[in-house]
């Protein structure tokens, strides 16, 4: 990785764009430390600390901001708006006919109108985010200045929500004059800067004695080998053989080619788990919003499956594994795959061209994502685990979203990086 990155430093236009990449986060990481008029950053700080221990939607948006949410800066909203909208266009996408066939025969046209789409639904989703915390910030002592008043709530929400946009901004000028995906890198920006007061964190437990040092040096190694083997895993994919028929037009033979389809292990990346802990966490979200709510069956389900418990962990468990699939049915369609294989002459060895062929390749990505779908659910699950050994390690445990995102972003730099030499240094027929 790192002779990659010094191989780039050394041509002069890579360089460019590494350095227009590193102000950009520069700027967010900055954007990440101005407090948002008429909220108190040390009493949002201590209202955070509460929810880490009992866990909420909350606390797991402030790992991915950074720390910027904990302490009430303009940029406490993140890049989730623009997770969610793109999310939801990606549905809508599959649910109505016209936005695939807009895509798929427009083109780059159909791209730019789907990408307006998305930055539209991603500033309604800001506002509405905008509103949704300041109304749970309203109901906490200390939080929201006592003078807000009606003017206070409009700064609040319109600097939420002009924070958010800002963010997708910036990620788009990544997008066109930087390096790697604009969104990824401001997100794995957020959730390293959050890592050295993890360190800290563990390193103050071990002396204060709340923590024995074996305790946490094997936190230290299960930490590097959940790495590598979420390397080893996100490059893993199951490769089909494919063998194209030799055809004669004119007077060229044309084919007669091997090739592959590559099935990625871990197809659905990070979304599975995205969704599942929205769905497992929005009882208690709800209850943070309405707290009337907080009574009867519905009380006992958001206590059932509070973070860290068992039931939270099954329920998890059991979610990722239906997202992983549902997910997988809605981006990679096998009867396509048959039909274009089939016009183009191409065809599996020992499978029949068309319908035969589609039920091979579905039964074959069946088996790859329930490997992927175990391995996002242990990922998943090995935090609550840890927290579950030793309370204290909950304060340190590094979620296994967080993780996917930090290894993924950092393996698809590098590639992007490796294809900018690559594409360089080719000197082409003429030479």
């Amino acid at each position: 990785m790192f002779s990659v990155f010094r191989n780039a430093w050394a041509v002069q236009d890579l360089r460019k764009k590494i350095l227009f990449t590193a102000f950009i986060i520069l700027l967010f990481r900055l954007g990440c430390n101005i407090t948002v008029p008429f909220l108190d950053a040390d009493a949002m700080n201590a209202l955070f600390q509460g929810y880490a221990e009992t866990g909420n939607i909350f606390s797991y948006l402030n790992i991915m901001s950074g720390g910027a949410m904990e302490s009430a800066t303009i940029f406490s909203l993140s890049i989730s708006p623009y997770i969610n909208a793109s999310i939801i266009m990606q549905l809508l996408m599959v649910a109505i006919p016209a936005l695939e066939r807009l895509m798929k025969e427009d083109g780059e046209r159909g791209k730019q109108i789907m990408d307006r789409w998305t930055r539209y639904l991603s500033i309604a989703f800001s506002f509405l985010l905008g509103f949704g915390y300041y109304t749970v910030l309203k109901n906490q002592t200390g939080v929201v200045a006592e003078n807000a008043g009606v003017f206070g709530a409009l700064v609040i929400v319109f600097t939420f929500a002009a924070g958010a946009t800002v963010i997708m901004w910036l990620g788009e000028k990544i997008n066109e004059k930087g390096i790697g995906n604009g969104i990824s890198i401001l997100l794995f920006a957020g959730i390293v800067a959050g890592l050295p007061d993890m360190g800290w964190t563990l390193i103050s437990l071990v002396q204060a004695d709340a923590l024995h040092w074996i305790l946490a040096v094997g936190m230290a190694v299960v930490v590097i080998a959940m790495i590598g083997f979420v390397v080893f895993v996100t490059n893993g994919e199951r490769r089909i053989p494919v063998q194209y028929a030799k055809q004669v037009k004119g007077r060229k033979m044309y084919g007669g080619q091997n090739t592959n389809i590559p099935l990625k292990v871990n197809m659905t990346g990070v979304l599975p788990i995205i969704f599942a802990q929205s769905f497992v966490m929005l009882p208690p979200t709800i209850v943070n919003f309405f707290p009337s709510l907080n009574k009867g069956w519905f009380a006992a389900v958001v206590n059932a499956i509070n973070v860290g418990g068992w039931l939270y962990m099954l329920v998890m468990f059991l979610l990722i594994i239906f997202f992983s699939y549902f997910y997988t049915v809605i981006t990679f369609n096998p009867v396509e795959v048959a039909n274009n294989l089939k016009k183009n002459g191409g065809f599996i060895m020992g499978i029949r061209p068309g319908k035969p062929t589609a039920d091979f390749i579905t039964k074959s990505l069946n088996r790859v994502t329930l490997i992927g779908a175990i391995f996002l659910g242990l990922i998943s699950a090995l935090p609550n685990i840890a927290a579950m050994i030793n309370q204290n390690l909950a304060a340190v445990a590094i979620g296994g979203t967080t993780l996917l995102i930090v290894v993924g972003v950092a393996i698809e730099t590098m590639k992007t990086l490796e294809s900018q030499m690559l594409m360089r240094h080719y000197k082409g027929f003429l030479e």
